[in-house]
């Protein structure tokens, strides 16, 4: 899209609910005032505001759902379709600038035509510190994505929400031919709130790209700064995971399939974590004397940190080659092969403890992987590991109830996970030619109260998670 910037007509729609924050609000509507463009900007609320004769306010909810409030520009967007150049959506706390409108506009010229290019967003700590909230929890960078277009490269970061997103005018022609823009309010792998800003990405038929030899002009402020320290990545290891998605681009060739870490279910319960905090609980199971370990499914590598200061020797297959870079950084010595061509590459190689933490669940088949690396162990080796308890009593009330996200749970085809309990746990173990010596269950909240006036005696429904150590049996 090629435009003098004094000709093009940008349609601004921001949603606003209640007065909390209005003074970042403000900020927005001051920043698009002021850009070199012909700008109408539009705020939708649920109360009336007072913005002044150049903004127009638009009072209403699309449901009776205070969280449909974003879905209300949709309908703005598709009237006017016809009258704008370029159509730009987001959340009252995200800044979006002149120069990520400029980056937008070069990046669209240059990707293909299902490829859409979008934003990260970032927060600023007391100290100066930049983080990117948007990456956190399973959300990842896709390595076998990263691509060139004309003179940039690009790489699909799995977490679509960035709070905002801009269409062209060809853009938002084709997401809303798509059948998948003019929608009710709605949620599924994102609550309802994001939902109404990832739909062009998730519903319409484009692929969301970030162009990361310029993240910074494709990164957006949170004003809030709400999720310091609280989620989030800094950004010198977000650098590191960019080099290492530059080296995929300098280097070509295929890239070892990353680990499967997502379920199927609405909402993506029970997915395994890349920025898990380090699990004292799992290093104290360790036992005294390890020499080796091999972690298996390895995110950054902080459990894997805490274990190279008791001066163990570890080993990690990472859940895929680009975060394997920070655990590498941490002096873990990193195997970027897949899950199943590991134990060949390690063929020859034995460990004291193999640890896999919250990922056994999600395996095709659990007992065949457990197998598999059983071989890798020394005679009298431990396998510690931890996983969630699907039959915690709130999950079965709320599967009695009928509750949708948790429809297909009892299939693992369906849902992508294994309804693991103890018992599941443990016949997996036995199966695969492990003897189970300690069994964990970690009992968290009010969870507590109720495990103490049943005495100890119901701790299965209680529990949200196992920690299990099993020792090799002899063959």
């Amino acid at each position: 899209m090629t435009l003098s910037k004094n000709n093009i007509k940008i349609l601004v729609v921001i949603a606003s609910y209640g007065v909390n924050n209005d003074q970042y609000l403000h900020q927005l509507i001051d920043e698009y005032s002021s850009m070199p463009y012909l700008v109408d900007i539009v705020v939708v609320s649920n109360i009336p505001k007072a913005l002044g004769t150049e903004v127009e306010v638009v009072v209403g909810l699309p449901s009776k759902n205070p969280w449909s409030l974003p879905f209300a520009h949709k309908r703005i967007f598709i009237e006017r379709q016809d009258h704008y150049d370029l159509f730009i959506y987001s959340e009252d706390d995200t800044l979006i600038t002149q120069q990520n409108i400029e980056a937008y506009l070069q990046a669209s010229a240059v990707l293909n035509s299902n490829e859409i290019p979008g934003f990260l967003r970032s927060e600023q700590g007391p100290d100066g510190t930049i983080y990117y909230s948007t990456i956190h929890s399973h959300y990842h960078w896709d390595a076998s994505s990263v691509c060139r277009r004309g003179n940039d490269i690009f790489a699909f970061f799995t977490n679509e929400h960035g709070a905002c997103y801009i269409l062209t005018q060809d853009q938002l022609r084709q997401s809303i031919a798509s059948g998948g823009f003019d929608v009710k309010p709605h949620e599924g792998k994102y609550d309802m709130l994001v939902s109404a800003a990832t739909d062009p990405y998730t519903q319409c038929g484009y692929r969301k790209l970030i162009c990361i030899t310029r993240l910074e002009d494709f990164t957006c402020k949170h004003l809030t700064n709400k999720y310091i320290g609280r989620t989030g990545l800094e950004k010198s290891q977000v650098e590191i995971q960019v080099r290492a998605m530059l080296d995929i681009a300098k280097n070509g060739g295929p890239v070892p399939a990353p680990m499967s870490v997502e379920s199927k279910l609405l909402g993506t319960r029970w997915t395994k974590s890349y920025y898990e905090p380090c699990r004292n609980d799992l290093v104290s199971m360790v036992p005294e004397g390890t020499k080796s370990v091999l972690s298996i499914g390895c995110g950054w590598g902080k459990t894997e940190e805490a274990l190279l200061k008791k001066n163990i020797q570890v080993t990690a297959i990472p859940l895929d080659t680009v975060i394997g870079k920070l655990a590498e950084t941490k002096g873990i010595r990193v195997i970027p092969e897949t899950m199943e061509a590991a134990p060949e590459i390690l063929a020859g190689e034995k460990f004291d403890v193999l640890l896999i933490s919250g990922l056994l669940h999600l395996m095709d088949d659990p007992v065949a992987f457990l197998r598999n690396y059983r071989e890798l162990l020394i005679d009298d080796g431990v396998i510690i590991l931890s996983c969630p308890n699907l039959k915690h009593l709130a999950i079965l009330v709320r599967r009695y109830m009928g509750q949708p996200d948790l429809q297909g749970l009892e299939d693992y085809q369906k849902s992508g996970v294994h309804q693991t309990s103890h018992r599941v746990l443990c016949s997996w173990l036995r199966s695969a030619g492990f003897v189970v010596e300690q069994v964990e269950q970690v009992i968290e909240g009010r969870w507590k109260t109720y495990n103490k006036y049943t005495l100890g005696l119901t701790k299965g429904l209680w529990a949200s998670e196992f920690i299990i150590a099993a020792k090799k049996r002899a063959s």
